[in-house]
C-alpha cells in the first residue's frame, strides 16, 4: 500500500511539473484559457443579474428577457458546450465535422482528388457560387435577404471544423431566389500525408447538405439554418451537377467507397436529423480542364473578395466595436461620478478601506475620477493597437476587462448604492462581451499575424 501511495504522489507531482512546463512554453495560451474561463463565469453571472431583475422588478423590466436570451444562447451555452465537448467528443477523424462549440456537425460525404484551382473551376462550371465570408456586412445582407426573400446567391455559411480547421471555402446553389433554401458544400484540405481509414488517399474532404428553412438550434437556441435529413440526396445532387455533360468537366472520375462508415441516423450540431448509408464518393478532378476565360476571372474576383473580408475576423471586429461602446458607457458612469458630491463618496463601499486609513474624501474622489478617465483612454488606445494586430494590446484589453468586471462584482457584493450599480451595469456587460470576443482562438490567431482559417473559436 505505501508503494502505491508513493507512486500516486510521484504521478501527481509529474503532472504538476508538466502543467508548469506548458505554462512556461506558452504563457499567452495559458492566460487565454484563464480569461476564457473568467468570461464564461462572468457571462453566467450577468445572465443571473438580468433574470433576477426581471423576476424581482416585474413587468417594468420585461425588456431584460431579450438580452438574457441573447447572452444565454449566443454566449453562455456555446461556451459551456465548448468546455464539455473537449471531454466527450473525439478529437480524431470520425467522418464528422464539428461546430464552433465543439458539437458534432454535418457528416463528411465527399472526397476529392485535385488542386484547389481545379475544384473552383469544376464547381463554377457546374453552376455553383462561392459563398461570401462571414462578416458584419454579409451577415446583414443575409438577414435582410432572408426576411424579404431576396436573392443572395453568395450568402455566407456558418463555419464548421475538420482537422481543427474551418472550411477553406464553401459553394452553394440558391433555390427559387430564397437564401433560406439552398444547396451547399464545404471543403477542407487534408493534412499532408494523411489518408482515409483504410489507406485511401484524398486531397480534400467535403460535407454537402441542403438548407430547407431557418429556425432555432436545438442545442444552443440560436437562429440557424435547418438542414434536410436526407444528406445522401444532397451528395448525389452535387455529383450530378459535377458530372453533367453540359458542365464541361471532361475526364472527371468518381469512385465510390461503399460502406465507408456504417449507415446511421443521428443529429448534427443544430439538432437536425441526418440519415446516411455511409458511402463516400471520391471525385477525381486531376484530369479535368483547368480554369480558363470567364471562370478564371470569377475565381480571381472571389479570391480578392475573400482576402479582403478575411482581413479582420468577425469576432475581432465585434470586440473592437464593443471597446468603443465601453468608452461610451464609461462616459455615462463618469458623468454620474462627477454629479456625486465629494463628501458622499463613502457611499461607494469599495473605497471605505481607503478612508479608514485617513485618506480624505476629496482625494478619493479625485483619484476615482482620474482612474476612470485613464481607464477609458486606455481602451481607446488599445483598440487602435488591436486593429494593427498587436497581441500585447489584446492581452492588456483582457486584463482591463477582467479588472472592470471584478471591480463591479466587489461593488455588488459590498452593497454599493443602486445608482452606482445601475450606472456601471451596461459598461460591465460590455466588458464581459469584450472578454468573450477577445479570449477566443480567432482573436489570438489574428493578433499573432496568422491566418484565422484554422481557428476553432
Amino acid at each position: 500500500m505505501p508503494v502505491t501511495v508513493g507512486h500516486m504522489a510521484r504521478t501527481l507531482t509529474e503532472r504538476a511539473h508538466a502543467a508548469v512546463e506548458v505554462v512556461h512554453e506558452n504563457p499567452i495560451r495559458f492566460w487565454d484559457h484563464v480569461f476564457f474561463f473568467l468570461g464564461t463565469v462572468a457571462c453566467g453571472w450577468l445572465a443571473f443579474l438580468l433574470v433576477h431583475q426581471l423576476l424581482t422588478e416585474g413587468w417594468r423590466h420585461l425588456w431584460a428577457f431579450f438580452p438574457f436570451w441573447a447572452i444565454v444562447t449566443y454566449l453562455l451555452l456555446p461556451r459551456l458546450h465548448r468546455l464539455l465537448t473537449r471531454v466527450y467528443v473525439p478529437n480524431y477523424f470520425i467522418g464528422r465535422s464539428r461546430t464552433r462549440e465543439g458539437l458534432l456537425g454535418d457528416p463528411v460525404n465527399l472526397g476529392v482528388r485535385g488542386s484547389e484551382a481545379q475544384i473552383h473551376a469544376a464547381m463554377l462550371r457546374a453552376g455553383w457560387h462561392r459563398a461570401d465570408e462571414m462578416n458584419l456586412e454579409s451577415s446583414r445582407r443575409m438577414i435582410v435577404s432572408t426576411l424579404l426573400r431576396r436573392s443572395y446567391p453568395d450568402a455566407p455559411v456558418s463555419p464548421l471544423f475538420l482537422f481543427g480547421r474551418r472550411q477553406q471555402f464553401t459553394y452553394q446553389q440558391e433555390v427559387e431566389g430564397n437564401p433560406a433554401k439552398r444547396h451547399h458544400v464545404r471543403f477542407w484540405p487534408c493534412p499532408t500525408g494523411w489518408r482515409l481509414p483504410g489507406g485511401k488517399k484524398v486531397d480534400w474532404l467535403a460535407a454537402g447538405t441542403y438548407d430547407r428553412a431557418v429556425g432555432l438550434s436545438h442545442f444552443t437556441l440560436q437562429i440557424t439554418h435547418r438542414i434536410d435529413a436526407e444528406i445522401d440526396a444532397e451528395r448525389d445532387h452535387i455529383l450530378a451537377t459535377l458530372t453533367d455533360p453540359d458542365a464541361g468537366n471532361r475526364d472527371i472520375a468518381v469512385k465510390h467507397l461503399r460502406n465507408f462508415s456504417t449507415g446511421y441516423h443521428h443529429r448534427n450540431g443544430g439538432g437536425d436529423a441526418i440519415r446516411t448509408d455511409g458511402d463516400l464518393p471520391i471525385v477525381d478532378l486531376r484530369a479535368t480542364p483547368g480554369p480558363k476565360g470567364a471562370v478564371t476571372e470569377q475565381i480571381e474576383r472571389d479570391d480578392a473578395e475573400a482576402h479582403q473580408r478575411r482581413a479582420i475576423p468577425l469576432t475581432v471586429a465585434f470586440g473592437m466595436l464593443l471597446m468603443v461602446l465601453r468608452v461610451v458607457t464609461g462616459v455615462l458612469g463618469l458623468a454620474w461620478l462627477v454629479g456625486l458630491a465629494p463628501e458622499r463618496v463613502d457611499e461607494l463601499g469599495i473605497v471605505i478601506p481607503l478612508m479608514q486609513v485617513g485618506v480624505s474624501p476629496e482625494a478619493v474622489y479625485l483619484a476615482l475620477r482620474s482612474v476612470l478617465m485613464a481607464y477609458l483612454l486606455a481602451y481607446l488606445v488599445l483598440a487602435g493597437f488591436l486593429y494593427r494586430r498587436a497581441n500585447w494590446a489584446r492581452m492588456a484589453t483582457l486584463m482591463l476587462g477582467a479588472i472592470g468586471v471584478l471591480t463591479y462584482a466587489v461593488l455588488w457584493i459590498v452593497g454599493a448604492p443602486e445608482a452606482a450599480l445601475a450606472s456601471q451595469l451596461l459598461g460591465t456587460a460590455v466588458e464581459i462581451l469584450v472578454l468573450l470576443a477577445l479570449s477566443g482562438e480567432t482573436a489570438r490567431v489574428f493578433t499573432r499575424g496568422q491566418s484565422a482559417e484554422g481557428a476553432v473559436h
